[in-house]
């Protein structure tokens, strides 16, 4: 099928529809070409049948008023016998008629068909340069008690017969025309109602959520339930392999974070009861590399979390005030340890989605704020409704975005110029960003007034 299709010009990309709407149209147009050449021919035959019929009958007609008179051949030439001849056509007409080797009346060059008695004879010769259809008679006359043979011969030029046969032609040609352009569209409309069902199963699974795997139960053709089937088993095993990528990160958080935590508390015992100031060097970068790793894995695992649940959002009223609230509560102490302060000013508001995604959001760019502030600063967190809009901005004292642009610290793992020796892994903002749009918000960076950086987390208010 492959070859013939190629074989028709078609192209490996074009569609289904296309393919059969092109091939039942090359069918048609087949089908039209043999109707229109089977029309042409029997229109030609027909016309010549009738010619023919119309010349035997002025032939035998002619042959009719043969009659012998005092020993010789008479005869009278009837007017009928040349109007019907003049009937279809205003070809010209030849006739001879020859007793024996005698040419009684008529075109002596005029040579007609052999002929016996009986039934006429026809025959198509250039007579006189022209085309033209003939037909001989032969009666026998008594004349003197002798059996004479009398030929009768008449011919006609062929132009009314191929004006006949042109014109039926062309009517035909019309014809094949109008029901190819009748039969391709309704193939066509035959092709799109029978890949409807295959159109209306594509949109019943486009319109489904990312994380929506049910199998699909929509009945149809025989020939697409193949299709059902292996799109229900690769649904099914897509589903094992998300729930098994889920239930590695969970296993992974606790598995990475208990022995780095472990680490880090025999560091910090080890460091207090060393007096040697090499060895406190020593296990202060050990402490600070467990940070470093302990960090970035649990963002990294943060990060994975984020963009299972961004496919899953799970949608309920939150109260966006208290949700911000308890996440500066929670990173209240770490802002103590630089005695930073955390200024609330908190708006009624509520939002529509993902408490744990808005919170791994929150807890980002609060964190963000206090570790890139200074001591003694204070980060303000402002939570107001705009318009049909919910807006947290977080402000920080610190040293800012950097020089380059700020829409690039969204970026996996991209961190900003002024960021020497603090601890981090360039994923915050980006697990921030991907929460917040999958929400339908967006993420806001400029800088603050007086120096320092400014985040908004804006989302759509209920």
């Amino acid at each position: 099928m492959s070859q013939f299709t190629r074989a028709l010009g078609f192209r490996p990309n074009w569609s289904i529809a296309r393919k059969l709407t092109l091939f039942l149209a090359a069918i048609v147009a087949s089908l039209a070409l043999i109707s229109w050449g089977m029309v042409t021919s029997f229109a030609l035959e027909a016309a010549g049948r009738t010619q023919d019929n119309i010349l035997a009958a002025s032939a035998t007609s002619i042959a009719e008023t043969l009659r012998s008179e005092g020993g010789q051949v008479r005869l009278e030439l009837p007017y009928a016998a040349f109007s019907m001849l003049g009937a279809i056509s205003e070809d010209r007409v030849f006739y001879r008629v020859a007793a024996g080797d005698e040419v009684l009346t008529g075109y002596a060059d005029l040579e007609g068909p052999e002929v016996t008695p009986g039934a006429p004879r026809f025959a198509t010769l250039d007579y006189r340069d022209t085309p033209v259809r003939a037909v001989s008679v032969m009666r026998v006359i008594l004349s003197n008690g002798e059996a004479v043979p009398v030929t009768v011969t008449v011919a006609q030029t062929r132009d009314g017969v191929q004006g006949i046969a042109a014109g039926l032609s062309r009517q035909a040609a019309v014809l094949s025309v109008v029901v190819f352009l009748l039969a391709v569209g309704m193939s066509a409309y035959a092709v799109r109602s029978s890949l409807m069902p295959l159109n209306t199963m594509a949109q019943h699974v486009a319109t489904r959520g990312p994380s929506d795997l049910r199998p699909l139960r929509r009945r149809g053709p025989p020939e697409l339930m193949p299709l059902v089937r292996a799109l229900n088993r690769l649904m099914e095993r897509l589903g094992a392999s998300i729930r098994r990528s889920e239930d590695f990160i969970a296993e992974a958080a606790h598995r990475v974070r208990t022995p780095l935590a472990i680490v880090r508390t025999q560091a910090e015992i080890a460091l207090h009861s060393v007096e040697e100031e090499a060895q406190k060097q020593t296990l202060r970068r050990v402490i600070r590399a467990v940070d470093d790793s302990s960090r970035s894995a649990s963002q990294l695992l943060d990060h994975a979390m984020v963009s299972f649940r961004a496919d899953d959002l799970a949608r309920e009223p939150l109260d966006l005030p208290a949700l911000t609230s308890a996440v500066a509560e929670a990173l209240r102490p770490t802002a103590e340890m630089k005695d930073i302060d955390i200024a609330l000013t908190l708006s009624e508001v509520t939002v529509e989605g993902d408490a744990i995604l808005l919170q791994n959001a929150l807890r980002n760019v609060l964190d963000n704020a206090i570790k890139y502030s200074p001591a003694e600063t204070i980060v303000r967190v402002d939570v107001a409704r705009s318009g049909g809009e919910a807006r947290v901005c977080v402000r920080d004292e610190g040293p800012g975005f950097g020089s380059g642009p700020a829409t690039h610290l969204t970026e996996r793992f991209r961190r900003g110029d002024k960021v020497e020796g603090i601890v981090g892994s360039g994923l915050g903002l980006t697990i921030a960003e991907e929460a917040i749009r999958a929400h339908g918000g967006r993420l806001k960076m400029e800088k603050a007034q007086g120096g320092g950086a400014c985040v908004r987390l804006i989302l759509p208010a209920i």
